[in-house]
């Protein structure tokens, strides 16, 4: 399969790019000084980020702005759009000073130079061990550090306690293996009208990998090897899990348009008040809320029992081209402080990137967001340096495989072809 057009565009880039990135990084990316005298003399610090976090940066970005000499100017781009404007610009050699980036495609932008080294800045922290450490890992290489933690995202049940009420569920007690969670989702399913039972991006690999790969982990199993070069979806758990979907859909119980469900309508669904429970973003709470739902949280389990969650979310590193690292990293480390993790961060309700804080004062008030903190110690975030053709490409085999596995006649034959095809292109240069 010939790669996209933008990782085609990528590989140019870089490759343009390689020779400025050992002139870029003197600029002072091994510099351990956390802040410095250039750090607040009113420097401009650009920044671009992709749409899916642009709530919380955006967050993180007025409040620092608000109380420090420089200034952060945020640029939000589309979701996929966004892998090809970072392609464009390491090719110009015009990064911003800041780019973030979604947590899995972090191995590969590390491996090709494109952020500046901050293991010094980083360990100079006083709560540096204390730091994400699935993130830290994702920007790690060669025992040196490229990125920091920046948005933290995890997969969670949603359910609809209204709808559990009516449908004669008790909405204290979520699903604890995927059985119980076919079961639930067909008692409401039961009330008819509008209402169904479930709802997923069913034409999303991200959205599919983000929520049905937890399954697997629940239940002891695994979706490629450690290394990210070997496809182990035809494997029991993970048909197991397909399985259960596969019929959810096939009668009736899953809403149709899940078929088609490319993730830009996905949170609408939730948000409709029509859904007895699906799995989705942890950052979606908030939203959900606001739309009047009176939603509970649970983790999600596997067939046999257990739960684990995707520790998504994104990235955040110095570009190598940038010539203000030390007002970049004053940003940057002032987000992972505790002013900025509590009174920013976990105030709107999302999930800090730091361990020490989970206990904070506005989660601890929040039986939901206690349910999100207590299954992050169970997560996991997949490594694979060609994750995004493999995986989250609207091309790429895993769709292909997901597709077939959950809407076609034969889901184990989907699977099996799947899993040779997305061993080919995880090795694919």
């Amino acid at each position: 399969m010939r790669p996209p057009a933008w990782r085609r565009s990528l590989a140019a880039a870089l490759a343009a790019l390689a020779l400025a990135v050992t002139a870029a990084c003197s600029s002072g990316g091994g510099n351990p000084t956390p802040g410095g005298s250039a750090a607040q003399q009113g420097t401009q610090i650009t920044m671009w980020t992709r749409a899916g976090t642009q709530s919380q940066t955006q967050a993180l970005v007025s409040a620092y702005n608000a109380s420090h000499k420089n200034h952060v100017v945020l640029t939000t781009y589309p979701n996929e759009q966004y892998p090809a404007k970072i392609a464009a610009a390491a090719g110009a050699h015009a990064l911003p000073d800041i780019f973030t980036s979604d947590v899995v495609f972090a191995p590969n932008y590390v491996s090709q130079g494109l952020w500046q080294d901050v293991s010094a800045r980083f360990q100079a922290l006083p709560f540096k061990d204390s730091v994400a450490p699935s993130h830290i890992k994702a920007a790690t290489k060669d025992g040196k550090l490229y990125a920091v933690p920046h948005a933290l995202d995890l997969s969670v049940l949603f359910y609809n306690k209204a709808l559990y009420k009516q449908a004669g569920l008790d909405p204290a007690k979520p699903p604890t293996t995927m059985a119980e969670f076919a079961a639930q989702a067909r008692a409401v399913a039961k009330l008819g009208g509008k209402v169904k039972g479930t709802y997923i991006g069913g034409n999303c690999g991200g959205c599919v990998e983000f929520t049905f790969w937890p399954s697997v982990w629940a239940d002891g199993g695994t979706v490629m090897d450690d290394a990210g070069t070997k496809s182990n979806i035809a494997s029991p758990q993970v048909t197991a899990v397909f399985k259960i979907y596969h019929d959810l859909f096939a009668d009736g119980t899953m809403d149709p348009a899940a078929k088609s469900e490319d993730g830009t309508t996905w949170l609408g669904a939730l948000q409709s008040g029509t859904v007895g429970i699906a799995p989705g973003p942890s950052s979606w709470l908030s939203l959900i809320r606001q739309k009047g739902i009176d939603v509970g949280v649970a983790p999600i389990p596997g067939v046999n029992g257990g739960s684990s969650t995707f520790v998504g979310g994104d990235v955040a590193g110095i570009s190598a081209t940038s010539s203000h690292a030390d007002a970049a990293w004053d940003f940057l480390s002032w987000t992972l402080g505790d002013q900025a993790q509590v009174e920013v961060v976990a105030k709107q309700g999302q999930i800090i990137a730091r361990t020490d804080l989970a206990q904070n004062k506005y989660a601890a008030s929040d039986p939901a967001v206690v349910a999100i903190n207590q299954v992050l110690a169970k997560g996991q975030t997949p490594y694979a340096l060609n994750f995004n053709a493999s995986y989250n490409d609207p091309q790429s085999p895993w769709t292909a495989a997901l597709r077939g596995a959950l809407f076609g006649p034969d889901p184990a034959k989907a699977l099996s072809d799947g899993q040779a095809a997305i061993t080919k292109s995880l090795n694919q240069q």
